[in-house]
C-alpha cells in the first residue's frame, strides 16, 4: 500500500492501518482493494479508484452507501475524496459467507434481500440522482449489435451461423419487449462476488450500477450466475413471464463476451461467458426455439 493511501485512511478514520492484505484479485474492475487492520484493532475493507472511470463508479457507490439504509447494506466507515481518485472504506466482510456453494436457505436469504430492496421508497435525493434504468439501458448493447457484427459472438462456438441467422430476429424482438420501467432501486449487478451472507441476512456490495427501474431485472440478472454456480435453473425462480429478460440479458452478454479481453479487468470476459452459457439456453427454452447442438450440455 502506498504511504499516501495509508495517510488518507488515517485521515478518514482517525486510525492508522498497521497491516493490510491486497484483495484486488477479487474484483472485476481495476480498483485497488485491501483488507486493513487498524491501530484500534478494528479491520476494514478499503477500495481506491485508479482512473477517471473507477473514480466515477466509486463516487456512485459512496452515494448509495450514504443514502440507502436497510439490512442489506454494509456499514459505511469512511470516505476520502481528494478530487481525483477517491477512497471508500466499509466494514470488513471477510468472515461472511461468499457463495458458492449455494443452498436453498442461502438462495431464500438473497431473495429476501432483493424483495427488501424493491420495497424501499424512492424519494428525495435518491430519486433526484439515480438514473432511470430504461434511459440507461436504451443504449445497452445486445442482439442488434450481434446482428451488425456477428463474428465475435460466433467465435464462441455456441451456435452455428445458420442457427443465428434463422432465429436472431426472434431474440431481438423478445429483448426489445423487456419492461425496464419501474419505481424501485435496482442494484443491476447481483451475483456471488457482489453479495455475502452474514448473521442470517444477505448484504449487497458494489453499487456503482444502481438505477431506478423494474426490480425483476435484479432477480433475472442474478439467475444465470446462480445456476452456473450449482443453483437451480432460472425457470425455477422465474417460472413465467421472464422470456424478455432472458433475451435481454443473453443479448448483452452475447454482444460482449467475444470481444477482446480487457487488460485492466481480466476477469470480465470469462465471467460474461459463464453467464451467457446459462442465459442463452434459458432464452431459447423460453422462446421455444430449437436448441443448437453446441448448447445441448447447457
Amino acid at each position: 500500500m502506498e504511504p499516501s493511501i495509508a495517510s488518507r485512511i488515517t485521515s478518514a478514520l482517525g486510525n492508522r492501518p498497521v497491516r493490510w492484505t491486497s484483495a484486488s484479485e477479487s474484483g472485476c474492475t481495476a480498483n485497488q482493494r485491501w483488507v486493513v487492520c487498524l491501530s484500534s484493532g478494528q479491520t476494514a475493507f478499503v477500495k481506491a479508484a485508479v482512473d477517471e472511470r473507477t473514480a466515477g463508479w466509486l463516487r456512485r457507490e459512496y452515494f448509495m452507501y450514504s443514502h440507502l439504509t436497510g439490512s442489506l447494506m454494509p456499514q459505511l466507515l469512511g470516505w476520502c475524496d481528494n478530487g481525483e481518485w477517491p477512497l471508500l472504506i466499509i466494514e470488513d466482510l471477510s468472515q461472511a459467507h461468499w457463495p458458492p456453494p449455494w443452498t436453498p436457505a442461502s438462495i431464500h436469504v438473497v431473495r429476501q434481500a432483493l424483495n427488501e430492496l424493491a420495497a424501499i421508497p424512492v424519494s428525495g435525493v435518491l430519486r433526484e440522482t439515480l438514473p432511470l434504468m430504461e434511459v440507461a439501458l436504451a443504449t445497452w448493447p445486445g442482439w442488434n449489435n450481434v446482428a451488425a457484427e456477428p463474428g465475435p459472438f460466433l467465435s464462441l462456438g455456441l451456435c452455428s451461423p445458420c442457427w443465428l441467422d434463422k432465429h436472431l430476429s426472434t431474440l431481438i424482438a423478445a429483448a426489445d419487449a423487456t419492461v425496464l420501467e419501474g419505481d424501485s432501486i435496482v442494484h443491476m449487478d447481483v451475483r456471488s462476488d457482489n453479495l455475502c451472507l452474514l448473521d442470517g441476512k444477505a448484504l449487497l456490495v458494489d453499487w456503482n450500477w444502481a438505477r431506478i427501474g423494474n426490480p425483476i431485472m435484479d432477480v433475472a440478472g442474478w439467475l444465470p450466475s446462480l445456476h452456473a454456480e450449482g443453483g437451480p435453473t432460472p425457470e425455477t425462480i422465474l417460472p413465467s413471464g421472464a422470456t424478455s429478460y432472458a433475451a435481454k440479458l443473453s443479448g448483452y452478454w452475447a454482444s460482449q463476451t467475444g470481444l477482446p479481453p480487457i487488460p485492466e479487468a481480466p476477469r470480465v470476459r470469462p465471467l460474461q461467458l459463464m453467464q451467457l452459457k446459462v442465459a442463452l439456453p434459458w432464452a431459447i427454452r423460453s422462446l421455444e426455439l430449437p436448441m443448437p447442438t453446441e448448447l445441448n450440455n447447457y
